[in-house]
């Protein structure tokens, strides 16, 4: 099928659920010009600011989405915060200028973890930990590393990431792409224990075996597992009979809770608790008055038969200084865009955004975690574009929404998006700026025999993708 004549899109997040839309899109209606925007100067979403720089695989994706934009048929346009008509554009003014709007903002909060004393200081959510190590430019330059004792809060792999990098030494960490402010924070951690916290029993966690068995590798970090913690139910049972990983991760598992504790020796020790609810953050007054996290309480829990975990009104207190919650993540709202604050997505119907009465916004479309929630992987995110643009195509063949399928009003208008920006004062970055600062963080990286490091600054970022000498 071919794109209407003129046909103008705008794809709002170029993290890969925005990539793989433009993709597609660009399949689907061969000639339809897209426009990929993004509020950093840099793409790539979660992909650069979401994983930790020491697992390699970070570089496949980044090399797979890079040869999507380098093909040119997508236009990237980055450092525009969308629905904010100062520092970027509104949703109502992509309105104007083009026939449908694709919004994959994805989900970078924290969510939720409704507990006494969560929010006292030494308590922290496990994204913006996560943003922190991975030079994130929106984040401070400094993270409050003073804790020897640290509990993590969480089952999945966010978790595990979080833990890991806490627990490692930071020479360990020298060959990835970290910048000086986090190795220079990371090497003053005095931490020699990380809990790890799950409510439910080994067959219910949600890392995967390639996550939890890098855990085994670290140098100098010992991973403790109790016998105590493990059960199994009927449910348990079921789950590892139906999956390979499931059965891979409870053996990993296994084997650790094995091994005699006397033979621990290392440093540093990575604790994995099962069957722990956690309950409260307990709270102690320092010399300052200042009341800090001195505990993490838990209630050790039960499996119900199907998985599922119930109290037991046991309670344990774990001594910690600081807590990190890895609960999962939560969608933000986009001004001018509805938005479900429960859910943290934007209410759709297989991607096409619906208005307070439940019908399809014309024009207006939704992938990603924004669309379905913070689950699943690259496959997940692939498969959801498919469908949202599937529904898209759709529409302009049927000629519902994107403007009865003709043209935006921008499309014949001669207003080109850039340069309205510029006129506002917003300093955009393209692709050839992301080449440029690839580039910078190579060469920066070379000098350190490393792959690259990260440019933190958002003002040196921006300014190396346009062309400017930073000394």
């Amino acid at each position: 099928m071919r794109s209407p004549v003129n046909l103008r899109v705008a794809v709002v997040g170029a993290g890969p659920a925005g990539i793989y839309a433009s993709d597609i899109l660009s399949r689907t209606l061969p000639g339809t010009a897209i426009d990929l925007f993004d509020r950093l100067p840099a793409p790539y979403g979660l992909v650069r600011y979401g994983v930790a720089p020491d697992h390699p695989r970070i570089k496949a994706i980044v090399a797979a989405l890079d040869k999507i934009l380098a093909r040119g048929d997508v236009r990237l346009i980055g450092n525009v915060d969308v629905g904010d008509e100062i520092g970027g554009i509104t949703i109502q003014e992509l309105g104007t200028l083009y026939d449908g709007v694709i919004l994959a903002t994805g989900a970078i909060r924290d969510a939720d973890l409704d507990i006494p004393g969560i929010d006292l200081p030494g308590s922290f959510g496990a994204a913006d930990f996560v943003s922190w190590f991975d030079g994130h430019p929106d984040v401070p330059r400094t993270w409050p590393l003073e804790a020897s004792q640290i509990a993590v809060i969480g089952a999945g792999n966010v978790a595990l990431d979080v833990a890991r990098m806490l627990a490692k030494h930071v020479e360990d960490l020298s060959a990835t792409e970290i910048p000086a402010n986090v190795a220079e924070g990371l090497a003053a951690s005095p931490v020699t224990d990380v809990h790890v916290f799950a409510r439910r029993g080994p067959a219910q966690a949600k890392f995967s075996p390639l996550e939890l068995r890098e855990l085994g590798h670290v140098p100098d970090v010992d991973v403790l597992v109790y016998p105590e913690d493990f059960e199994f139910d009927a449910g348990s049972e079921a789950a590892m009979a139906a999956s390979n990983q499931t059965r891979q991760v409870v053996a990993t598992l296994t084997d650790w809770a094995l091994k005699d504790p006397e033979e621990a020796r290392a440093s540093r020790r990575l604790h994995l608790h099962f069957l722990h609810r956690p309950v409260e953050v307990l709270g102690e007054a320092g010399p300052d008055g200042v009341t800090r996290v001195s505990a993490l309480r838990t209630e050790r829990t039960t499996l119900a038969g199907d998985g599922s975990a119930v109290g037991t009104g046991v309670l344990v207190d774990t001594p910690v200084q600081a807590v990190y919650r890895a609960v999962g993540y939560f969608g933000s709202p986009v001004p001018g865009v509805p938005f479900d604050h429960v859910a943290g997505v934007i209410p759709n119907d297989g991607g096409r955004v619906l208005g307070e009465d439940g019908a399809p916004i014309p024009g207006l479309y939704a992938t990603g975690w924004i669309k379905r929630g913070p689950v699943g992987l690259i496959g997940s995110t692939k498969s959801d574009a498919q469908e949202t643009i599937r529904n898209l195509a759709e529409d302009v063949g049927a000629g519902v929404g994107l403007r009865a399928g003709g043209a935006g009003a921008g499309a014949d208008s001669g207003v080109d998006v850039i340069d309205l920006l510029e006129e506002r004062g917003v300093p955009v970055t393209t692709w050839s700026g992301w080449e440029l600062l690839q580039a910078h963080e190579r060469a920066l990286g070379e000098a350190e025999g490393r792959e690259r490091v990260k440019v933190v600054p958002r003002e040196e970022m921006t300014a190396i993708s346009r062309g400017a000498l930073v000394s």
